[in-house]
């Protein structure tokens, strides 16, 4: 039952699209505006740097904290921690992508998983991040940061943890990178016909 509790409880928490609360209070549809889509990059670029920072750093804190919560359950029922750890990161980016609140419309995923995997597998993101913004300021793609940021994953996971429970670690890893690669499809899409959005510098 633990493992459900927090499946349940973590996908509910990642279901709270605070891109779209955040914009419907500014009197903005996401759905229609910029990219359509409701995350913090769409935030940014059509409400701009204030708001769209606010919706990351609330995403980010969606994942953290169901590892939280996770850890919580494992002090109190004895459950595998690292069973725990997989289960919570899992509910809350599929949550957050496919949101029970939006008719299984969401986000990317991208701020959620690097808020899970900080209380996690802090080594893998801290590479992942690197990956991101070296990537971000030399093509001012965002979508291809993300994508590069997502493949790091099972090879970080595999290197920093192959004297422990590597496996679960880098198959997780693997989950989440097919899930961010694929939730950027349309955006691979633009790339490739050289229709994608910029950031310039201001």
């Amino acid at each position: 039952m633990v493992y459900l509790s927090i499946l349940f409880i973590a996908y509910i928490i990642g279901s709270i699209n605070f891109a779209i609360c955040l914009a419907k209070s500014r009197g903005v549809d996401l759905f229609t505006s910029g990219s359509g889509n409701p995350g913090a990059t769409n935030v940014k670029r059509t409400m701009g740097d204030f708001w769209g920072n606010t919706v990351f750093i609330l995403d980010f804190l969606k994942g953290y904290v169901v590892i939280l919560i996770a850890q919580e359950l494992s002090n109190l029922y004895q459950s595998d921690l690292d069973w725990l750890f997989v289960i919570a990161l899992i509910g809350v980016i599929l949550g957050h992508n496919f949101s029970l609140f939006l008719k299984f419309r969401g986000g990317k995923g991208v701020a959620t998983t690097m808020g899970g995997m900080a209380g996690f597998m802090f080594p893998v993101l801290a590479v992942g991040l690197i990956i991101w913004l070296v990537t971000f300021f030399m093509t001012r793609f965002v979508a291809l940061a993300s994508i590069f940021f997502a493949l790091s994953l099972p090879v970080s996971a595999y290197f920093f943890y192959a004297e422990g429970s590597w496996i679960l670690r880098v198959i997780v890893s693997i989950i989440i990178a097919i899930l961010i690669v694929v939730r950027h499809f349309s955006n691979i899409k633009r790339l490739l016909r050289g229709e994608e959005h910029c950031f310039y510098k201001k």
